[in-house]
């Protein structure tokens, strides 16, 4: 039944994507450590076991909300501007339409992959600096996430503040090539399935549980397709050189073989499979909680 709630389904996405993104981050750190720690070049064991598994903590409560955040204003804005012109232009001519320089009719699906993308480009803004941080600390190259941090900061008399910017957002390109798959892959899947269900329930809202279930199945089918370009992404952030994407890639197949492009594969579809239920089953709870659904 609706209450009185946010008006803004803008700020209703910003408030729930904080939530969503702190919730996850800190429920499942642990098992992100321990994934961190099987990609390593060092190894499990020489990057700390299962010792210390909150190491780099404090970066991600750092990064979680606003990263989250930018995630699902940029999503719900980009799909909803996206909907708004296909039926606009379903509804007019050809010469007439709202919007045309963009092609009539497109698959719904189209629009969830677009709006992702662009969210997952807007997070990583956050995302990236953050993952530096803190998988440096996973990795016991530091002690903290302060102690990683400070350690880039000083190198800025050696290679100035343009060098100490790159070296926050080394791993932006992999971490792309990694996200934008990756949630091609799951946001069309958990639109599809929460669709199924309104269609079956009769229902136009979605429950934070079923929003939780849908986002679990979504969530491990695309983390189990994405970890090659994940392994790539850490090995990347955690070189104390800086290898450029396609030699790094090179060099893993020629030490290690294939394989190596699937170390963690069950901690990380563990993970982002709970993550998944975690993180969309909150946004679900928080956005109907801030539209006064009960």
């Amino acid at each position: 039944m609706p209450t009185s709630g946010i008006d803004s389904p803008y700020a209703r996405s910003l408030i729930a994507g904080a939530i969503a993104g702190t919730a996850v981050d800190l429920s499942l750190y642990p098992i992100d450590t321990l994934k961190t720690r099987l990609q390593s070049v060092a190894g499990f064991t020489r990057s700390g076991g299962f010792r210390g598994i909150y190491k780099g903590v404090g970066s991600a409560l750092v990064g979680s909300a606003p990263g989250a955040a930018l995630f699902f204003v940029t999503y719900e804005s980009t799909k909803a501007f996206l909907r708004d012109a296909r039926l606009a232009n379903q509804h007019l001519a050809a010469d007439s339409a709202t919007y045309p320089w963009l092609p009539g009719k497109w698959p719904q699906p189209i629009e969830h992959m677009a709006a992702a993308s662009l969210g997952e480009v807007a997070a990583c803004a956050v995302r990236v600096p953050t993952e530096v941080v803190k998988q440096r600390a996973q990795a016991g190259q530091f002690d903290s996430s302060i102690a990683a941090l400070r350690n880039i900061a000083s190198q800025r008399a050696k290679i100035g503040y343009t060098g100490v910017w790159r070296e926050m957002y080394r791993g932006w390109t992999v971490t792309i090539l990694r996200e934008i798959p990756f949630t091609v892959i799951q946001f069309p899947l958990w639109e599809a399935m929460k669709q199924w269900r309104r269609r079956t329930s009769g229902k136009d809202s979605i429950a934070a549980v079923e929003s939780a279930l849908f986002g679990s199945l979504a969530g491990a089918t695309a983390a189990g397709i994405t970890t090659p370009l994940d392994v790539l992404k850490t090995r990347m952030m955690l070189s104390r050189d800086k290898p450029a994407m396609l030699p790094l890639l090179a060099q893993i197949l020629r030490d290690s073989g294939p394989s190596a492009f699937f170390a963690g594969i069950g901690p990380r579809i563990l993970w982002i499979s709970a993550g998944g239920a975690l993180f969309l089953g909150s946004y679900q709870w928080a956005f109907n909680a801030l539209e006064g659904i009960k």
